[in-house]
Formats: C-alpha cells, sequence, structure tokens
C-alpha cells in the first residue's frame, strides 16, 4: 500500500509538471468557477432564468389544491364597473365608500384595500368620511417611490401621504402592497421590509390577532400558490364591487362577507397582472381556464391565506446547499478523471444527470423551500469541473502521447509508434508467437578499438554509429530490439506485420552497411581504421511482446530465428563477406541481385542453411561465377569446379567472398555444407 500511495504521488507529481503551470492556473480559475457557479446559478444570466423555470415546474407540480377558501373573499373593481360609473383610472371612489359601509355592517373580519388614493378626486370627502367611521379595521395601500418606482411617482407619493395622514385612526391605517418580481417578471416571493413602508397587507391584517404569524417576519421565501379542486369552486371567491355598494344586491353575498378578510382591488384585463409560476406550466387558478395571470389583490389573498395556515416552508439548511455543490463538482471532476469503458462512462454521466435533474424535485415534495435551490447549478458546475479536469488530463495525455511518441520513436517507425498509440494493446505485457524478419549487426574489430582509444572517444563514435543505424532500421520501418555493444537488433513484421516487411528487411541490411562504409570513411583524426559492418538477416518463429515486469519491461523478440540471424551475421567473418541473408529470406523479400554462398552449418542449428549475399548492380559476372561453381559442385561435376576455381584464381578475381566460396566447395564432397565453427 505505501509504493502504491507514493507511485501515485510521484504520478500526480509528474503530472502536474506535464501540465504546465499556466494550464494549471486555467484549471484552478475552471474549478472555482465551477463551484461558484454551483452556489449562485441563480444570480448568473441565463442560468437564472433556466433556475426560474425549473422551480415553476416544481411549484406548478406540487401546488397544493385546494376548496374555496371560507376565510378570505376578494372584492374587485371590473371592466362592468368603470362602464357603470364612467371612470376608470382612478377608479370611482364613491362606489368604495358605499361598499365599505355594507362590509362593515355584514361583520367583515377586516379589510385590506389594493387601491392607491395618490390623486385628489371630487368624492373624496365622502371615501375619507367613511374611513374615518370605519370600526372594522381597515388597512390602505401605500407604496412609495424608492421601492416601486413604476408603481407611483414622487409627487403622487406625497399625494398619497396626505391622504392618509386625513384618514387614519386607530382602526384605519396604512399598509404596504409592494408586490416583487424576478428577471423575468413573475411574482415568485414575499418583498421583503424595507425601512420607512408600513406593514405588508397580510401581516398587516392579522396584527394583534389570533390569526398573526410572527414566524412571517422578514420571510422573503416562496408564495405558496393554490390550485382549485373543482372546476366550479375558486380558490377565492370574487364580489364585483358594485354588487356590495348597491344596497338592493349587497344582501345576497352578506355570509359571503361575514367573518372573513376582505381584500378590495382592481380585476381588469390589461392592468396589475403578474406572472406567476403558473405562467409558465399553462396551469390557471381561476377555474373557468383564462390566463394563467393574476391580479395583485390576488397575489395579497395568497400571501395571506398562506400567512393564515402558517405555512411556512422549510429552508434547505446553507451548508448543505454548499455541501451539494461541492460534491457535484467533485462529482464532475471525479467523472472525467475515470479509465472507464465508453458505454460506462456514458452510463454513469447519464445517471448523475439524472439524479441532478430529480433531486430538487424530491426535496420540493419533501415540503423545503426550492426558490433559490440550485437545480440548474449543481449539473453546470458539475459539467465546468468535467471540462476543466477533460481538458486538463487532455493536456497531460498529450505530453505523455508525445514524450511516448518521442521514446516509441527510438525504437519504432513513426506510423507503428502512433498505432501503437491509439491501439495500446498492442503492447500489452504478454509473449505471442509471430514470423519475422530478424537482422543482426555488427562492426568489425571494434573490440580492438575500444583499447586503442580514449574512452571519451569510443563513446562518441559509438553514439554516433549506432545513431547512423538505428536511423536506417526506423527509416525502413523495423522495430528496434536491443543495443549489445556496437551490435544492432532489430526486426520486420512486429508488432506491426505489413506485406513488404521483406524487402525493407533487405534493403536496410544493405543501406546499413553503406552507413558503416561511410562511418568508416569519415572516422575523426588519429582514430585507427574501423572494421566493416556485417549483417545476418533469417526470417522464422519468433515469441514478440513485452518482457520484464511492472518495474522495467522491453519489447523484444526470443526464439531460434533470432539466435539464426545472429549466427549468420557471425558467418560473414569465416565466409569472407558482408551481408547474408537465409534462402527463406530470400523466398520471401520479393527482390533480385543475389548470388548464392553455399550451404552451412550454424552452431545450435542441426540442419544446414543456405546463405546468399546481396551483389552490387552492375556486377553479373561475379553472381554467374558463385551459380556455376555450386551447380558444378552440386552434379558432382569435379573438373567443373576445379575449371572454375582455377579460372578465378587465374583471372587474380578480386572477390574475397568468391574465393572463400571456391576454397570450401573444394574441400567438400558432393551435397556437403560447410560447418562453421
Amino acid at each position: 500500500m505505501p509504493d502504491s500511495r507514493g507511485r501515485s504521488v510521484q504520478a500526480l507529481r509528474q503530472g502536474l509538471r506535464q501540465l504546465g503551470w499556466q494550464r494549471l492556473a486555467v484549471a484552478g480559475l475552471l474549478l472555482a468557477l465551477a463551484l461558484f457557479t454551483a452556489l449562485r446559478s441563480w444570480n448568473l444570466p441565463l442560468l437564472s432564468a433556466a433556475e426560474n423555470t425549473l422551480y415553476d415546474v416544481r411549484a406548478a407540480g406540487f401546488a397544493p389544491r385546494s376548496d374555496t377558501d371560507k376565510r378570505i373573499v376578494l372584492v374587485v373593481y371590473t371592466d362592468d364597473t368603470n362602464r357603470k360609473t364612467g371612470q376608470i383610472s382612478p377608479v370611482d371612489r364613491t362606489v368604495l365608500a358605499q361598499a365599505l359601509a355594507q362590509i362593515e355592517a355584514m361583520g367583515a373580519k377586516g379589510i385590506g384595500i389594493d387601491v392607491l388614493m395618490d390623486s385628489a378626486q371630487d368624492d373624496d370627502p365622502l371615501l375619507q368620511a367613511v374611513l374615518r367611521g370605519m370600526r372594522t379595521p381597515v388597512f390602505l395601500a401605500f407604496a412609495n417611490n424608492r421601492t416601486n418606482p413604476e408603481a407611483i411617482t414622487w409627487e403622487q407619493e406625497q399625494d398619497l401621504r396626505r391622504y392618509l395622514a386625513a384618514v387614519t385612526t386607530d382602526t384605519t391605517k396604512p399598509a404596504s402592497i409592494l408586490l416583487v418580481t424576478d428577471s423575468d417578471g413573475a411574482a415568485r416571493r414575499w418583498p421583503r421590509h424595507y425601512p420607512g413602508l408600513p406593514p405588508l397587507l397580510s401581516e398587516a391584517l392579522t396584527q394583534g390577532t389570533s390569526d398573526a404569524a410572527p414566524q412571517f417576519s422578514g420571510f422573503t421565501g416562496p408564495i405558496r400558490y393554490r390550485l382549485p379542486t373543482a372546476k366550479d369552486r375558486p380558490v377565492f371567491e370574487k364580489i364585483p364591487i358594485d354588487l356590495l355598494a348597491d344596497p338592493a344586491t349587497a344582501p345576497l353575498v352578506a355570509d359571503t362577507i361575514r367573518g372573513r378578510y376582505v381584500l378590495i382591488g382592481g380585476d381588469f384585463a390589461d392592468f396589475d397582472q403578474f406572472d406567476t409560476p403558473f405562467t409558465r406550466t399553462g396551469l390557471s387558478p381561476d377555474p373557468r381556464g383564462g390566463q394563467s395571470r393574476m391580479i395583485g389583490v390576488e397575489i395579497h389573498a395568497s400571501m395571506l391565506a398562506q400567512l393564515l395556515d402558517k405555512a411556512l416552508p422549510r429552508s434547505v439548511p446553507g451548508w448543505a446547499q454548499i455541501l451539494g455543490a461541492v460534491v457535484a463538482v467533485l462529482l464532475g471532476m471525479a467523472t472525467a478523471a475515470a479509465r472507464a469503458r465508453p458505454w460506462q462512462l456514458a452510463l454513469g454521466v447519464a445517471v448523475q444527470l439524472a439524479a441532478f435533474a430529480v433531486f430538487p424535485f424530491l426535496v420540493a415534495r419533501a415540503g423545503f423551500d426550492t426558490l433559490g435551490f440550485p437545480a440548474v447549478g449543481w449539473p453546470a458546475g458539475w459539467l465546468i469541473a468535467y471540462v476543466a479536469v477533460s481538458a486538463a488530463l487532455r493536456a497531460i495525455n498529450a505530453a505523455q502521447r508525445e514524450f511516448a511518441q518521442g521514446a516509441l520513436g527510438k525504437y519504432l517507425p513513426r506510423s507503428v509508434a502512433a498505432e501503437i498509440l491509439r491501439n495500446p494493446e498492442r503492447l500489452r505485457l504478454h509473449g505471442e508467437k509471430r514470423e519475422i524478419f530478424c537482422l543482426f549487426s555488427d562492426l568489425e574489430g571494434f573490440t580492438k578499438l575500444t583499447h586503442a582509444v580514449e574512452p571519451e572517444m569510443i563513446a562518441r563514435l559509438l553514439n554516433d554509429y549506432l545513431d547512423k543505424l538505428s536511423a536506417v532500421v526506423l527509416e525502413h520501418g523495423g522495430t528496434l530490439d536491443k543495443f549489445v555493444g556496437d551490435a544492432v537488433v532489430a526486426f520486420w513484421g512486429a508488432p506491426i506485420a505489413y506485406p513488404d516487411d521483406g524487402e525493407r528487411a533487405v534493403k536496410a541490411a544493405i543501406a546499413m552497411y553503406h552507413a558503416g562504409e561511410a562511418f568508416r570513411r569519415n572516422a575523426p583524426p588519429g582514430v585507427p581504421p574501423i572494421g566493416r559492418t556485417r549483417v545476418g538477416v533469417h526470417f522464422g518463429e519468433a515469441i514478440v511482446g513485452n518482457f520484464g515486469g511492472d518495474g522495467r519491461i522491453q519489447y523484444t523478440a526470443l526464439g531460434d530465428a533470432m539466435n539464426t540471424a545472429a549466427r549468420l551475421e557471425a558467418a560473414n567473418k569465416p565466409l569472407d563477406t558482408t551481408i547474408l541473408v537465409s534462402r527463406e529470406v530470400l523466398e520471401r523479400c520479393g527482390l533480385d541481385g543475389f548470388r548464392p554462398m553455399g550451404k552451412v552449418g550454424l552452431r545450435g542449428r542441426a540442419t544446414p542453411v543456405e546463405v546468399f549475399e546481396p551483389v552490387p548492380e552492375g556486377a553479373p559476372e561475379a553472381r554467374t561465377l558463385a551459380e556455376d561453381l555450386l551447380a558444378a559442385h552440386a552434379a558432382g561435376n569435379r573438373s567443373g569446379v576445379q575449371a572454375l576455381t582455377a579460372r578465378i584464381a587465374a583471372e587474380g578475381h578480386k572477390d574475397p567472398a568468391l574465393a572463400n566460396l571456391a576454397r570450401r566447395l573444394a574441400e567438400l564432397d558432393d551435397g556437403e555444407s560447410y560447418v562453421l565453427g
């Protein structure tokens, strides 16, 4: 466990270094933004609109159903009232005075008037006299320009104050009719209490009575709107004010007034209308349908009913919302960092988003106030955190891929390295049997050279030599297996096999020889002569894969094919050749330009190997002589072998490998192979 923890810490430090301080700072800022968004989504553009919409869905979906409330009744001016009185704005105050007299006579519990007396009228003396003589508690609408500039100007406010001062008694008092709307114009919450304003109308009506609810003092949470239980029974009964003002018709509604709170206001199609949570959902508090907007006096009635029911919703603790925001951000980070299959990741994301969507509804169903609850904020914070960590991990992975591609590029061709990075499964820690082209190279006389040259020069020469030869291997699409001193080991056909692997392996062997010759010619002054580069190539089965362990691995090939290639490289010395390929390679490379160099017995192999040497273009005679010599020997034509051998010697042929072949064949009987020591 300690080792695992140590490796994790080391990996974290390495990842942070690869990320860099600039990307790390950006990721930190994004995570801070994620947490801020998860906490403050109700105050952010766009997100606040989404929060409002989802709250409306919850509020409408869980709105309580109610029969007609027997405690409150609405007395309203209507468009018909205005037509009868011939007065639209301000409304007729004589009608109000007459209605107040009837309401008091019928025994109302309290009266709230949602009509601003902000301008003088001819019939004011009549209404003022009635108001001063009221024994039933009456609360007159008050608003000021500072808190409600849309409803009243400063000049109107002064008129209103003078009017209220003229009628205020122990029973007739002002009350605030302030309603607040959110950024989208919907009335969802109780207004806050501002200094200089009298009590809110709903609170003023109940002060000093058994209906008082002190817990609502300072409450700014959601207004509890209700829906009717039946189409013929509205939540609040509405009585046209002209019906009450007429002594002939007033007795018809006496039972509806007696013992109730009476709220008086206007019910006009284009005035004092407010959006509510029902507006977006298409629900209507009016059982007869119609608009889902509410008149102002009906909103005051809803607040009064909520106060009377003492329906104060439970608040979600602040610490719980902070904890939820932190959890949402951490979940986004963890999801981005999770190493999972695509379907598992998709399932995890779907489950989390579903939980974010459902949880606010469960909270609302449990009776908690979700006005201000971050239903959109948490998933938005989750998303920002997910993007932040994903971007950081992509940057780290890109750095790691760049490093890995650079490291793999030292051993694999660029195309193969890219394929490995796309499909890491190709380099799993295991072995598999593959048919590959194996190549070994060696620098003649390098061991003696190390005794004649300073170590610093040897290191420089060796690095330069191996760099040139490894570049040849990679240029021809080979995989570098290892360096053993001055020897280069490579193979073709793994981890990815291509149809022309044999051709590229042979061409690489020839190019390596020429690179070695160029290296010899360009040796620094004072360096003793450097030997030739010798190469052996064989095709066969090998076990290829990653071997080692979790701490150190090597991608390598093991088996007889590799050993045979090594023996072929070593056979160059006794055969006076520089490049030898087996018949297995010759038959699969698709190239011409080889001459046979006989059969040789290699140490560790029971069967002889037929070997071939590439010959330079433009030297057909060297190839023909070798073929004729071997054909004569295979046919038992001793005289032919002797004649060809004599011809080679007589012509002074400057071909050590061909002379070596003639000498070997002269020592062998028909069908025998030359055994190397």
